[in-house]
């Protein structure tokens, strides 16, 4: 995967997002999720993750067909869909995979912001990032970094409705918490 240069930041290209989501998600951990507003240029590390895959995955938005909520899964990899839950959360997830195929990994987790609700708010994520294209846009992208913790599985959180396997599924990523030597 080679990193596209824009505007004179490295940032994650096209390539990066069009693979299996299961290749992604835990791969996108350690990089760095970076926001423009106006002046403001700021970096966050991906500390967590969650994969949904295609209509099968019965805990993915997908799992009923193509909808007017879920239509951006069925683009190219690297476009930002955002949703609101519970009428107050919105969600921020990222696109991967060929199109057509609806493949979407939801942004559990930042450095300094735990929670995909509370990550969003403080980055003033909402509907208007819908659509947003990481490659090429000017207020939200991602960036390579040197960084590459260890990566432990986990079932996804919230979705006992989908049932089994997919409740129990090892779907969620997150970097490894550092371990203390015994003294």
């Amino acid at each position: 995967m080679s990193p596209v240069t824009h505007q004179h930041v490295t940032r994650l290209g096209r390539d990066f997002y069009s693979r299996d989501v299961l290749t992604v998600a835990p791969e996108i951990i350690g990089k760095i999720l970076v926001q423009q507003d106006g002046s403001m240029l700021d970096r966050y590390t991906i500390m967590e993750t969650e994969a949904y895959r295609g209509e099968e995955d019965e805990a993915s938005h997908a799992r009923f067909g193509r909808t007017a909520r879920n239509s951006i899964m069925y683009g190219r990899g690297g476009l930002v869909y955002v949703y609101l839950i519970y009428g107050i959360y919105w969600m921020l997830k990222v696109v991967t995979g060929p199109e057509e195929i609806p493949q979407a990994i939801l942004i559990r987790g930042l450095s300094g912001h735990g929670g995909p609700g509370v990550l969003t708010r403080a980055l003033g994520i909402d509907r208007s990032f819908y659509g947003e294209d990481l490659v090429t846009s000017d207020r939200l992208w991602m960036e390579d970094s040197p960084f590459h913790p260890p990566v432990v599985r986990k079932p996804r959180v919230g979705i006992t409705y989908a049932g089994e396997p997919w409740k129990s599924t090892a779907w969620r990523f997150m970097a490894a918490p550092p371990t203390c030597p015994e003294l």
